[in-house]
């Protein structure tokens, strides 16, 4: 037998075995060594002590740990919205043909090649109330002193503005290549039954991005629990703690107070909601099924 024979009549985990390997190390490895690390004393140097259920008990005491909640779950909730919005009539305006959107669409995507520290330094002299744009936009749009982020009813807006223009381009692409699978023959059967570019998206483009859709929106809540780069750098968590989510009050426990076991409480907590977040998402969308949207054609 060939070898080529022989490779084909392998069982298909043995090619999932790099994959497997991969994932295990850099994904579930550091996610025990967290649990782990959530039950000791520890301050980020010399060796970390037992303390049992000390850290956990301490979630109770922590009056933080709820409006960080609450200002997560707005960030979440606030930046699918914007995002969605934004990207999925992008994504399908950018999948047609046409040197000037194709144009377009590569400077739409200019902010995904940038790091989140370039992205929140560059905006935090935009957003500067003595020297950059905020200081001549504000008296524009009812802020005279042009100062956004050191506004506590407008600092977590300011973010999640930031933080949405970051990740447009990359929920853009991901429409932008869904839509062009989808078969002319759906929107040739439209036009000749007279239907509307409006008609067209709602009843054919939307439909067949369905699962586009929900493996984006999937990706921007769980993404949602991991940003704090931009909002340390821009406000740092600021002004008091009107931006501190729970990413950041994560950070701040571990890296600035150096109680990195109550650190790790935070992240535990991060990772269940996450993993249930986007466990209640596929099965209340029936993405679990995976059903074909082409079947038929």
């Amino acid at each position: 037998m060939s070898l080529n024979a022989r490779a084909t009549g392998r069982p298909g985990v043995v090619w999932a075995v790099p994959a497997l390997l991969f994932f295990g190390i850099f994904a579930l490895l550091p996610m025990v060594i967290v649990v782990a690390l959530s039950f000791t004393d520890w301050s980020g140097i010399g060796s970390p002590t037992f303390n049992g259920l000390d850290n956990w008990a301490h979630l109770a005491d922590d009056s933080q740990l709820l409006p960080s909640f609450r200002l997560t779950l707005l960030l979440s909730v606030a930046s699918w919205v914007v995002q969605t919005a934004v990207a999925l009539p992008l994504g399908v305006w950018a999948a047609a043909a046409g040197r000037s959107r194709a144009t377009l669409s590569a400077i739409f995507f200019v902010p995904l090649l940038m790091s989140s520290a370039a992205i929140a330094i560059l905006w935090g002299l935009l957003l500067d109330p003595n020297f950059g744009l905020a200081s001549v936009l504000g008296p524009l749009v009812g802020v005279p002193d042009g100062n956004f982020i050191g506004n506590p009813d407008l600092a977590i807006w300011v973010c999640i503005a930031v933080i949405s223009w970051q990740f447009v381009p990359f929920h853009v692409l991901l429409y932008q290549g869904a839509t062009r699978r989808i078969p002319d023959s759906l929107y040739e059967a439209a036009r000749l039954d007279g239907a509307t570019k409006v008609q067209r998206f709602r009843n054919i483009t939307v439909p067949q991005l369905r699962n586009t859709i929900i493996t984006s929106s999937v990706l921007m809540l769980v993404g949602s629990l991991t940003y704090f780069e931009i909002i340390l750098i821009l406000t740092g968590g600021g002004p008091g703690t009107a931006t501190t989510v729970l990413p950041l009050h994560m950070y701040l426990e571990g890296f600035s107070s150096f109680d990195m076991g109550y650190a790790s409480v935070i992240a535990t907590l991060l990772l269940v909601l996450g993993t249930g977040l986007s466990v209640f998402v596929t099965r209340v969308t029936g993405y679990n099924r995976m059903d074909s949207q082409l079947e038929g054609l």
